[in-house]
């Protein structure tokens, strides 16, 4: 070829990172063209070139290919920091050893856990303390990240919730028998192994392995460096914990503080079957956009609630302050009211429990003329930027609507799918509004503060899915299972 022919050839090479799936497994021109037409850059380049009949100048280039591939594109264990892939490789070979755990093991093991916690109480507070003091106390990730002897034991209380309810594993959901006498039936079984990337919240360690080990999942913990002297503590007590049940502790493993252990776990589909990310939008755009492991989004949250004409005021004042104050930076919390025009002369009144929490509002031109009693250095005229966005704090933005039609066109363009509300005595507009708007939770006159799997009797929860495959909503036990075919037969051959 051509000095100018290899250099686009080339080119294209340098470009293809979006051919990680794809094996080459022949030399053969005729089947690259057959098997590989995704590569439609390098397979024109190889057309326009078939004037150079020298096999084995094309072989050179080819193999020039193959080489990027395996080297560049194709996920490898070198990718991978030798201690993080040893951490993989263990928990994958733990993983296997759950199948052996009874129901009735397991829930000792969750029981001798959640007294643990208790017991540990104090070990665990004085990690969360070097952790707390890292951290500005006016950030609104200081609330998720404290711990406190009341939140310890609700988390052991929780921890006992899981071992009270039904294993997820060996249920038929399908079963038929066919013609010729084969026995088909689908069974829940675990993913294997699950690995959970999570910002600062400590009570997230105790959580996921509860409802992992209930589900007879191995998990790998990516929190975030904010929490990892709280992470550490929490997970040498379950360890502990295993080791005193005489369990392989390496069912669960806390990957180092670091980048490049972010990095290493989003590339170990070898080794990781599936990957959770909770945490911001941020965090889970970063995942969704690098990860080589299956991913499952949970919670980030633009949460509308809705004031409808027919809304009751009183409702309207419990529901909206509830849903806003409660816990500013969780996910479920309120970031925007929508409110009908024909109800302004109300939003005095719907607002007035805010000021008590020193809520910051950010309301359109409508919203901001009729709101007059509300504290002045707590109002603002709203922006572009103030729809849409996930607070996490003290604020909240207000739009006002024509109609019902009004506010779902506004929550379809800037929510989440998380989880959205109406505060309405109108039974055809309470139905309109589950009907058309989008989310994984719809409520009618109830604070959107409720989507908790614990909450949902789903006891302690992994994440909440804004996604439609697989899973939406609270993810508990039935939802970090998958099933496989058994299939039973007695000497059936297919003809």
């Amino acid at each position: 070829m051509s000095n100018k022919s290899t250099k686009e050839l080339n080119l294209v090479l340098q470009n293809s990172d979006g051919i990680r799936d794809n094996q080459i497994n022949t030399y053969k021109y005729s089947n690259l063209i057959e098997e590989h037409k995704k590569f439609q850059d390098f397979f024109v380049l190889i057309e326009e070139h078939k004037k150079f009949q020298d096999f084995f100048v094309l072989l050179e280039e080819y193999k020039k290919f193959l080489d990027y591939f395996e080297n560049k594109i194709k996920p490898k264990e070198k990718d991978c920091t030798a201690y993080n892939l040893d951490i993989f490789k263990k928990v994958q070979k733990a993983s296997a050893e759950l199948n052996l755990l009874t129901e009735s093991k397991i829930n000792d093991i969750l029981r001798d856990l959640a007294d643990a916690a208790e017991s540990n109480c104090a070990e665990i507070l004085a990690a969360n303390e070097k952790d707390l003091a890292k951290m500005d106390p006016a950030n609104p990730m200081y609330d998720r990240l404290k711990l406190t002897k009341d939140r310890i034991d609700g988390i052991a209380s929780d921890i006992r919730n899981v071992a009270t309810l039904p294993s997820p594993l060996g249920k038929t959901s399908k079963e038929n028998t066919l013609p010729n006498g084969l026995k088909i039936k689908r069974v829940s079984v675990p993913f294997g192994v699950i690995g959970i990337i999570y910002e600062a919240r400590p009570n997230v360690t105790f959580d996921v392995f509860s409802l992992c080990l209930k589900s007879g999942n191995a998990c790998v913990l990516k929190g975030g460096t904010d929490a990892f002297d709280s992470n550490t503590a929490i997970v040498n007590v379950i360890h502990n914990v295993l080791k005193k049940n005489n369990v392989n502790p390496d069912i669960v493993a806390l990957m180092p503080a670091g980048r490049e252990a972010t990095a290493d776990l989003l590339a170990a589909r070898d080794y990781v079957d599936l990957l959770i990310p909770r945490g911001s939008a941020g965090l889970i755009k970063f995942v969704r956009e690098n990860a080589k492991v299956n991913v499952i989004e949970t919670g980030a949250g633009v949460v509308h609630t809705y004031f409808d004409k027919a809304g009751d005021l009183e409702k309207g004042k419990a529901i909206v302050n509830n849903g806003k104050t409660r816990r500013v930076s969780v996910c479920n919390a309120l970031d925007c009211l929508i409110i009908h025009k024909d109800r302004l002369c109300d939003i005095d009144a719907l607002c007035a429990p805010l000021a008590a929490s020193n809520v910051k509002l950010y309301c359109d031109d409508a919203s901001f003329a009729a709101l007059k009693q509300y504290p002045a250095e707590l109002k603002n005229h709203a922006t572009a930027d103030d729809f849409g966005c996930e607070f996490q704090d003290y604020k909240m933005a207000i739009k006002t609507v024509d109609d019902i039609d009004g506010a779902i066109e506004h929550v379809s363009t800037y929510s989440s799918k998380h989880s959205e509300a109406i505060i309405s005595e109108d039974p055809a507009a309470l139905a309109k509004y589950v009907q058309l708007v989008d989310a994984a939770c719809v409520y009618q006159n109830a604070p959107t503060s409720f989507t908790d799997g614990a909450q949902f009797g789903l006891g302690a929860e992994i994440g909440i899915s804004t996604q439609k495959l697989h899973a939406r909503g609270p993810m508990a036990l039935e939802e970090i299972t998958t099933y496989k075919w058994v299939i039973e037969g007695n000497g059936q051959v297919r003809k």
